[in-house]
């Protein structure tokens, strides 16, 4: 109990200090903590840790900003990915908050209530957007999953779960078992193919995706790269041919965008097409699909508003 381990290490030094007369100066100042043995400065880190996600579940010190994810076909917005923003004085990143709950054990606390506070904030969206809400596979096998499901007013069929780590080989039975119930209710899922490799190739025949992601590691340089180019080609192939929607995730340039829409992608987000907003107002625009030039003409836009004429990149 890190409690007791403090309290019994500070009883130790008053004791000490007490007893030891040559050194009335250290008598009356304790030990620092960085002077902890380092089990207890560990225990003692791991407690503040414990206290502050406890903290910020009590109080729902989260938001949700949607991202906008652009049918490359459609020339509209089809879905949006949930991300969640924490009000915090020292503006901690997400991923950091995650992590820090994952290491005292409040990891799927956390990522339960960030999907109830994206379900939420949901309602406000156009009716016809996924919203594709991150979640790790070991979470998917918390029971409490199928309960947000029956608590929150979120259509299932409108719901993406996206998986933020691989699914370990140990949980992969266990994870099918779990999320074949929520499928053949409307649930679908999709996963992040930043790493391409026959082992995840593999996975992904049988899992068989509903949507299959690409990071910036596959895209970048689609334009200009032949071996990126002739990558994400094979990956469009792929997915069409296991029935997945290819999402390019990170699209920064207008040549980017040119090349993934004519190599097929089906669908993109990035900050070239639309930045995570938590404004309602923001999310009613995205309720007009785009006209056929009106993609060109937003990316153009964007492209101009990052790299101004005479400006730096």
């Amino acid at each position: 109990m890190p409690e007791r381990a403090l309290l019994e290490y500070l009883l130790e030094r008053r004791q000490q200090d007490t007893t030891d007369a040559e050194t009335p100066d250290t008598a009356r100042f304790p030990q620092p903590l960085s002077a902890m043995p380092p089990e207890l400065a560990e225990r003692l880190d791991s407690l503040r840790s414990l206290s502050r996600i406890s903290a910020l579940l009590e109080n729902q010190m989260l938001m949700t900003a949607f991202q906008p994810i652009y049918g490359l076909d459609s020339k509209g917005v089809v879905g949006v990915e949930a991300l969640s923003r924490f009000v915090s004085d020292d503006g901690a990143s997400a991923e950091l908050w995650f992590a820090e709950a994952a290491a005292v054990g409040l990891g799927a606390n956390l990522e339960f209530s960030a999907l109830a506070s994206a379900a939420a904030a949901a309602a406000k969206l156009p009716a016809h957007l996924y919203v594709s809400l991150n979640i790790s596979p070991t979470s998917c096998l918390d029971p409490r999953l199928l309960e947000l499901f029956e608590h929150i007013e979120l259509p299932i069929d409108r719901i993406v779960l996206e998986l933020t780590d691989e699914i370990p080989d140990e949980e992969y039975s266990h994870f099918i078992s779990a999320i074949t119930p929520l499928r053949e209710r409307g649930l679908r899922i999709a996963i992040d193919d930043s790493h391409p490799s026959a082992g995840a190739l593999s996975r992904m025949l049988h899992l068989r995706p509903d949507f299959i992601k690409l990071g910036r590691n596959v895209i970048s340089g689609v334009d200009t790269d032949a071996s990126q180019h002739a990558l994400a080609a094979c990956l469009v192939d792929f997915a069409e041919q296991i029935g997945s929607v290819l999402v390019a995730e990170g699209v920064e340039t207008t040549g980017e965008l040119n090349v993934l829409t004519e190599l097929g992608v089906s669908a993109g987000q990035g900050y070239l097409l639309g930045r995570p907003s938590v404004r309602p107002k923001d999310w009613a625009a995205w309720n007009t699909p785009l006209d056929p030039d009106g993609l060109r003409r937003l990316a153009a836009a964007a492209d101009h508003a990052t790299h101004p004429p005479g400006g730096s990149d």
